[in-house]
């Protein structure tokens, strides 16, 4: 591996940490050592408590990119905006700070009743995959969601609903790239477009493929990672 510092993933809703294979082989290609710091899949733990559970487990004897990638965004904002010491810079990948969806409040009452494992796999392939999927993403997909208890995933998704992470932007002092899907459909224009206005100091790109981006175009979306970290001081 180069001098780069290490880069260190935030994973998506499943955080199981088992989707970034293409991804870490892409970025070991490019130089880059890539790690992802994996949520307890059977204990539900919303931003603030999953919070110290991850700061315990950043390096603290190296430099360090954090990458938040969809539901970890808000979490990785936090982190940066705490200033941890070895941190050298902020990605954040197909997320938000705050979640422009008009049907969450909607949905919010009804998440006691959502059956977390009803939605069947066409449907989040279509909505997370696009004309990216393949059998073995989707396959890959399944088995990841498999792995969490509903409870987990519902605490998540009312997470999700819930957060505002915008107050801890002014805070974060580290360069920042902000790593955008083409065919995002989970995530509202609005939402993509809205960093471009919270974060004008923050590289922006756009990636062809869907809101799965890492898992769905790997190479592309490490050669933008690659060169962001390839300009960090």
């Amino acid at each position: 591996m180069s001098d780069l510092p290490a880069l260190i993933v935030l994973p998506g809703m499943d955080a199981t940490g088992t989707l970034h294979t293409a991804f870490f082989d892409a970025m070991a290609a490019r130089g880059v050592a890539t790690s992802v710091i994996a949520y307890p899949r059977d204990v539900p733990l919303d931003y603030p408590a999953l919070l110290p559970f991850v700061q315990a487990l950043l390096p603290r004897d190296a430099p360090f990119v954090l990458l938040g990638e969809s539901f970890s965004g808000p979490l990785a904002l936090t982190i940066a905006a705490a200033a941890p010491s070895r941190l050298q810079g902020l990605i954040l990948s197909t997320t938000f700070a705050r979640l422009h969806w008009p049907a969450g409040r909607a949905l919010r009452p009804l998440l006691p009743y959502v059956p977390m494992r009803g939605m069947p796999s066409p449907a989040l392939s279509w909505w997370l995959l696009g004309r990216w999927a393949t059998p073995a993403l989707r396959d890959a997909l399944r088995k990841a969601l498999a792995q969490v208890t509903a409870p987990v995933l519902r605490a998540r998704l009312r997470a999700v609903l819930d957060v505002d992470a915008r107050a801890a932007l002014s805070d974060i002092a580290v360069p920042m790239l902000c790593l955008q899907a083409s065919h995002d459909r989970l995530l509202p224009a609005r939402a993509q477009h809205e960093w471009a206005r919270l974060l004008p100091q923050a590289q922006q790109h756009t990636v062809p493929g869907p809101h799965l981006l890492l898992q769905a175009n790997p190479h592309a979306a490490a050669d933008v990672v690659r060169q962001f970290m390839g300009g960090l001081g």
